[in-house]
């Protein structure tokens, strides 16, 4: 089964060029067909491969298949090669399955829009390009599955490109995570000039054999790497790409701005854990990054009117919990969160979906109200997954996926007071502008009427992820109920284990029913402020220091206003400055050049038979004369 390892990211591949050269041609049923069976096949691909590794592990627990060579530049010899192990099937178990039910939600929700299966082409080819990023065996091959995922999420993003708008937070998130992929890069070349290979594996042997720990080799390729993490997950300071994001469709935004894509910074990092183990001055940068990016987005999330730009601040948050845990050593639990995260947030974004679709496109929650009673199904599971965003206790998969993250970031031998404080504050944060998402859209009086019903297939995504959701967490208990470790213990094989200290059973569990508390209470706060008492929240926002906080939060702490200061006014002035300068000056004399010759040959086109005959015999004698004299 390892050997047929290429046909996980072939098929979604294949599915793609099918619809590039005869999907226009091709009916809406045969488009879906071709969209969500390349994806179906792909995932039914990825389980097998799953069970089988589970099963009959490979030897040292990895598996790498050489497809075939690649290129060839000197001693510069990459390989199209994947490589398998317990990070890898967690990553393409998530990628497929999720994938394919957002495409199946996809197939009814995008039915009616123009440009059917250029929707799907665009999600095949962005489906196939994160399999690649996520078993890629060298960091080359890497790239291009990095690549391509950002050329898929710009394309995406602009989907209705004929509105301006569109467009325009298309180029926005393909110009600002430009600058991580530049990092990036170069962190690339200076790996292979430092170490002699991209070889993820053998990377992580040299560095280890040559850099010893905080050596500044270490440190600036780690940091480097970081560069292209920050902007493909989203990350202060280069977060700003994906609240705009929100332009695309919401199937978009359900798996590429929140269950899939954005968390590959934090593969990357996980990845190259090595590096970043040698390097503790940005591991420890990456931890303060996480942190600061859960408690910015938070905030802004609890301000929002629009429930797309709730749920992308909402990303933003949750990946700061990711890049907190890969901060303090608590792999796993990273990488725990981003499987819950793709289940909830996928859930959320899709019942948001069938919300904005019913409303004509209405994506203002104060317009909303009341939607529980026109909307059961879809209410009752965007209820599980505003929950397991939440964290609420015991019985959701993100109160067992967020809450060791802040344990271990409290436990954390250096800077773990501020930052399992910024993590708890982010729990209470969080709680209260997903229960306020529930009650402004669902909850109240009906301030709109729904007037599309969603199908079987919006449904049946919804319900799965809600299972999901929920499910998910029992497979990794916290101490208080068992201490059953099931996918910590898988990917051990693959990540090392948490860095935190050896604490007492008792102040782990003292922990996490604090944890617990402060959920119940953002919960009850957000019911107080949002349902039981609005007034509440109409006077605090009244209030001057509560009215210029709320501005800045809405605005996004003005980060979009800052860098159009600092960066884009100043460059657009440069560059009207300079706009006929010397190397301007040399072309445009080229084609003034060009123009009068071009008038002085066209003025001889006079229609003149004499003037034509002359021109004939003038240029007869000079040829003749010029085959006597030489």
């Amino acid at each position: 089964m390892f050997d047929l390892l290429w046909l996980i990211p072939a098929l979604p591949l294949a599915g793609f060029v099918i619809l590039v050269f005869i999907g226009p041609r091709l009916s809406n049923l045969g488009v879906a067909i071709v969209g969500v069976g390349s994806i179906g096949l792909s995932a039914v691909a990825a389980i097998l491969t799953g069970i089988e590794f589970v099963i009959s592990p490979p030897p040292a627990h990895a598996y790498t298949l050489i497809v075939r060579p690649w290129m060839q530049v000197g001693s510069f010899a990459p390989e199209i090669a994947l490589y398998l192990d317990a990070l890898s099937v967690v990553m393409i178990l998530i990628v497929t399955f999720v994938g394919f039910l957002i495409h199946l939600y996809s197939a009814e929700n995008m039915i009616e829009e123009e440009g059917y299966s250029r929707f799907f082409a665009y999600m095949n080819l962005f489906v196939a390009s994160m399999l690649v990023l996520v078993l890629a065996d060298n960091l080359v091959f890497l790239y291009l599955g990095w690549e391509g995922v950002g050329l898929c999420s710009y394309l995406l993003i602009g989907f209705w490109y004929k509105e301006a708008a569109n467009g325009q937070a298309a180029i926005k998130a393909f110009i600002v995570t430009r600058i991580g992929d530049t990092a990036m890069a170069i962190g690339l070349f200076f790996l292979f000039n430092s170490l002699g290979t991209l070889q993820i594996q053998e990377i992580m042997h040299r560095a280890v054999e040559q850099w010893p720990v905080g050596s500044g080799a270490a440190i600036l390729a780690a940091a480097l790497l970081l560069g292209g993490a920050l902007g493909k997950s989203a990350q202060v300071p280069l977060q700003t790409w994906l609240p705009d994001a929100m332009a695309g469709p919401t199937p978009v935004s359900a798996l590429i701005h929140a269950a899939t894509m954005v968390t590959a910074g934090v593969y990357l990092i996980a990845r190259t854990n090595i590096l970043f183990t040698l390097a503790p001055p940005v591991q420890f940068a990456v931890g303060i990054i996480g942190c600061a990016t859960l408690l910015i987005a938070g905030f802004s999330a609890m301000v929002q009117a629009d429930i797309k730009r709730v749920l992308a601040y909402s990303t933003i948050s949750q990946i700061g919990y990711m890049f907190l845990a890969l901060g303090v050593g608590a792999w796993s639990s990273a990488i725990f969160h981003f499987v819950t995260h793709a289940f909830f947030k996928a859930l959320l974004f899709l019942g948001a979906g069938v919300v904005i679709t019913g409303l004509h496109h209405e994506r203002d929650m104060f317009k909303m109200g009341g939607l529980r009673k026109q909307l059961p199904l879809t209410f009752w599971t965007f209820l599980v997954g505003a929950a397991s965003l939440a964290a609420l206790p015991l019985v959701t998969g993100g109160f067992y996926s967020k809450d060791p993250i802040v344990w271990h970031a409290w436990m954390a031998p250096r800077g773990g007071l501020w930052l399992g404080m910024g993590g708890l504050i982010g729990v209470l944060v969080t709680s209260i502008y997903s229960f306020r998402m529930v009650f402004l859209t669902f909850f109240g009086e009906p301030k709109a009427y729904i007037s599309k019903r969603p199908t079987v297939l919006i449904h049946l995504p919804l319900v799965v992820l809600a299972i999901l959701s929920v499910i998910i967490g029992f497979i990794e208990l916290p101490h208080t109920l068992g201490n059953v470790r099931i996918f910590s213990n898988f990917l051990s094989t693959a990540l090392p284990a948490a860095a935190a200290a050896d604490a007492a059973a008792q102040g782990e569990t003292i922990f996490e029913i604090l944890c617990a508390v402060i959920t119940l209470v953002g919960i009850y706060v957000a019911y107080i402020l949002f349902l039981q008492r609005p007034k509440y929240a109409d006077d605090l926002v009244a209030h001057a220091t509560a009215a210029t906080a709320h501005r800045l939060w809405f605005s996004g702490w003005g980060f979009d206003r800052l860098y159009d200061k600092l960066f884009v006014g100043p460059f657009v002035w440069v560059a009207r400055i300079n706009s006929s300068d010397v190397v301007d000056l040399i072309y445009s004399g080229l084609a003034g050049l060009a123009q009068a010759f071009h008038r002085m040959l066209s003025s001889t086109q006079s229609g003149i038979i004499r003037h034509y005959a002359m021109g004939i015999a003038i240029g007869a004698v000079l040829a003749i004369a010029i085959m006597v004299f030489t």
